[in-house]
């Protein structure tokens, strides 16, 4: 009986591959864990290659680790090599040698489609990305990308000035990266949160949406980069699946899961 079962419901195709390469969050909310969650919800198969491992809950990140180059590099060839992702996000690297090893693996993998968040710090002010890390980020990795989602505070490093006009910003960054950018702008004050997309192809493309309360958003942008990713494999164009992510954040966050006396985001919401 058993046999019969699985021969008439096994699936005659894969499941399409997603694979992040950031830092193991402890306390489940952001990083590693996040994403896989996102990425399950949308509907791609889950892999990882772990950065760095950090002691971390919502209220900060006590401690951090690399887990060294070598290790990020056999984990990411070893996914790589059985499941052949269609898409990749990275996270927090930690280090200028982890940035390295990662740029050197999709210079090398360039039919992989590569979402960057450009971790910088983390939600509680935690610092996530040493100097040496942040210059090879911007000289290698984020111009290797499909698309890099910086929020404000970030998109300020990469531009070296404060931020005024957040199209023009947006363009900027593109320019300056020779990368198409969605430029986050949750960390602006006011009730609606508006994202500005733009294309390496030229133009912009603003999402707006009411800001979302009574929520600890720890997690938000991993969650944001993972779901484009998973889009961008399931083969969506660039546009798509920044709007699909973005209406899955969305329902994750309006859906919240309660845990440790708050509200956190639910990764798989009731739309």
């Amino acid at each position: 009986m058993a046999e019969k079962f699985f021969s008439t419901t096994m699936k005659t195709s894969n499941t399409p591959c997603a694979m992040t390469i950031a830092g193991s969050d402890s306390g489940g909310g952001a990083g590693i864990q996040a994403d896989m969650l996102a990425f399950a919800a949308n509907g791609v198969y889950a892999t990882c290659a772990i950065a760095a491992i950090t002691a971390q809950n919502p209220d900060g990140v006590p401690a951090a680790a690399s887990a060294g180059a070598k290790m990020l590099e056999a984990q990411m060839e070893a996914v790589e090599n059985f499941y052949k992702p269609k898409a990749a996000k990275t996270g927090m690297l930690f280090d200028s040698e982890n940035v390295a090893a990662v740029s050197n693996f999709f210079e090398e993998h360039r039919n992989i489609a590569l979402v960057v968040d450009p971790v910088m710090l983390s939600t509680s002010g935690s610092r996530l990305l040493s100097d040496s890390a942040l210059e090879t980020m911007k000289s290698r990795l984020i111009g290797i990308s499909t698309l890099f989602t910086p929020n404000i505070d970030e998109a300020e490093i990469l531009l070296s000035s404060k931020i005024v006009d957040i199209p023009d910003a947006a363009q900027r960054l593109r320019d300056k990266y020779h990368a198409s950018v969605l430029l986050k702008g949750g960390h602006l004050s006011g009730n609606i949160v508006c994202d500005f997309l733009a294309p390496l192809n030229g133009g912009t493309r603003e999402f707006k949406s009411e800001r979302i309360t009574n929520i600890d958003t720890h997690g938000s942008g991993c969650t944001l980069s993972a779901a484009i990713a998973a889009r961008l494999a399931l083969g969506e164009k660039l546009e798509l699946a920044c709007e699909n992510a973005r209406k899955y954040l969305l329902a994750a966050m309006k859906n919240p899961v309660a845990a440790g006396g708050r509200l956190f985001i639910n990764h798989f919401p009731k739309y």
